[in-house]
């Protein structure tokens, strides 16, 4: 009987809640937030200023700072005043920071202006509050006549303002396609 009754209050001693450690189970790096196949509209006064697309997201508003992910890439649609889109930017993955409110966007990136003109690198940041564009990575511009290369890139959103970095090379299309091979 003795026996008995150590034992039970052994296990009725084990029992305890231990509200600690179920706080410790959640799991930190799942994403709070998951979707498939969004279109997610931004407007201002009721006209569309932006489209983005993406096959998945995920956001992570528990993280000390949250972000979301679009780890299977992105495009997005600008809109100024009309309704066609006068430039589009796209990546086959993309990063944005809440707090910083930073968008980085990775592999294949390619930015095209309402233009013509065509940014394509590996590596590119995007500041919706400063308007800024900016790479540290190779870049390749082609506008207008020419194709311009280098490592670094500055731009206002909209192309108007831009600067290439480190220059390594400058091809004159025009004077290319004039070229024509010998018979």
């Amino acid at each position: 009987m003795i026996a008995v009754l150590v034992a039970g209050t052994a296990f009725i001693s084990s029992c305890d809640r231990k509200e600690g450690t179920v706080k410790d189970l959640q799991i930190k790096d799942m994403p709070t937030m998951s979707a498939r196949n969004v279109e997610t509209m931004y407007t201002d006064s009721g006209k569309v200023t932006m489209l983005i697309r993406s096959p998945l997201i995920q956001q992570f508003t528990t993280a000390e700072n949250p972000y979301t992910v679009f780890p299977e890439g992105l495009t997005v649609l600008f809109y100024d005043k009309t309704s066609e889109p006068q430039a589009s930017i796209s990546s086959q993955y993309a990063r944005y920071t809440e707090k910083d409110e930073i968008w980085e966007l990775r592999d294949s990136v390619v930015a095209v202006s309402n233009k013509g003109e065509v940014l394509e690198t590996e590596l590119l940041f995007w500041s919706q509050p400063r308007d800024k564009i900016w790479s540290d990575r190779f870049v390749r511009f082609t506008h207008d006549d020419q194709i311009v290369m280098g490592t670094g890139f500055d731009s206002d959103s909209r192309f108007s303002n831009w600067t290439i970095k480190n220059v390594t090379g400058t091809i004159y299309i025009k004077d290319e396609q004039k070229v024509a091979p010998a018979d």
